[in-house]
């Protein structure tokens, strides 16, 4: 009896998997077909944020450059202002 039931498995994993092997032409083509374009939007999508992210990271790195600049200014301000005190407190 166990014999009979391990063949009745047996089989019917035989027949899934021709049964499989037989739908793998009508299968792939229709699965393909529908794939593609969702894999075509979703790279098109993909390179459109890519572009938009390179120009948020150009305008950031610009506005960075800016602030640096900035505070460079006011540095050398500061410093420029402090050596006058100096000089005019050694002058004195």
């Amino acid at each position: 009896m166990a014999f009979s039931e391990n063949l009745v498995k047996t089989g019917g994993s035989v027949i899934i998997g021709a049964a499989a092997i037989m739908l793998v032409p009508v299968v792939v083509p229709v699965v393909t077909s529908v794939a593609r374009p969702i894999a075509k939007a979703a790279i098109k999508s993909s390179i459109i944020a890519f572009e938009k992210l390179k120009v948020m990271v150009a305008d950031t790195r610009e506005s960075i450059e800016d602030l640096a600049a900035e505070a460079r200014s006011e540095i050398a301000q500061i410093t420029a202002e402090a050596r006058q005190e100096i000089s005019e407190s050694h002058a004195t």
